[in-house]
């Protein structure tokens, strides 16, 4: 059984449902559970190989929709053409700073803003039960003109390359669309 409380949860989930533990599926269960940032699939299967496991691309996807169904994950789509991920943890409801040079995205939370979105539904005629903000924008490290902003790679560190982490030519992380 894993060390780690929130991968032993996720090994239970897997037992429950008859699903098989396999090494690769808790590879990248521990990469994804015990992230501070929201990560790609493909910065999963990076951080996966890192450490010395091979895995492919479809088997991070079916841990991830996996990690998903046991509810120990959240999907996140910030518009950058590739869903992101972050551990569902026993945190109020949060919004989402998205950094268009380096990729970084920093969590908020603002009560007025939570009134406001009330206000706002209410004035309209609507019971308000969920909202999504997400501001796009230069970080304070990429307006300071530092390379990569602080995205902190997979737990902390650089995000790495020249482009902020990102794997293609054109700043954008391939993966699959939405």
């Amino acid at each position: 059984m894993p060390d780690n409380a929130v991968v032993a949860r996720f090994v239970a989930y897997l037992r429950e449902h008859n699903l098989p533990v396999t090494a690769q599926r808790l590879a990248i269960a521990e990469v994804m559970l015990t992230s501070d940032r929201h990560l790609s699939a493909e910065e999963v299967a990076k951080a996966v190989s890192d450490a010395g496991r091979k895995v492919g691309t479809a088997t991070v996807y079916r841990a991830i929709d996996t990690l998903l169904e046991s509810g120990l994950l959240v999907e996140r789509d910030f518009g950058e053409g590739f869903r992101r991920f972050e551990p569902a943890r026993d945190i109020p409801h949060h919004e989402h700073l998205v950094c268009t040079q380096c990729g970084k995205v920093e969590e908020f939370r603002d009560e007025r803003l939570e009134r406001m979105t009330t206000i706002v539904a209410e004035s309209r005629g609507f019971a308000r039960q969920r909202h999504l903000l997400v501001i796009h924008g230069v970080c304070r490290d990429c307006q300071r003109g530092r390379v990569g902003g602080s995205n902190g790679g997979i737990n902390g560190g650089t995000n790495g390359g020249t482009n902020g982490g990102f794997g293609g030519a054109d700043g954008r992380q391939p993966g699959r669309e939405r």
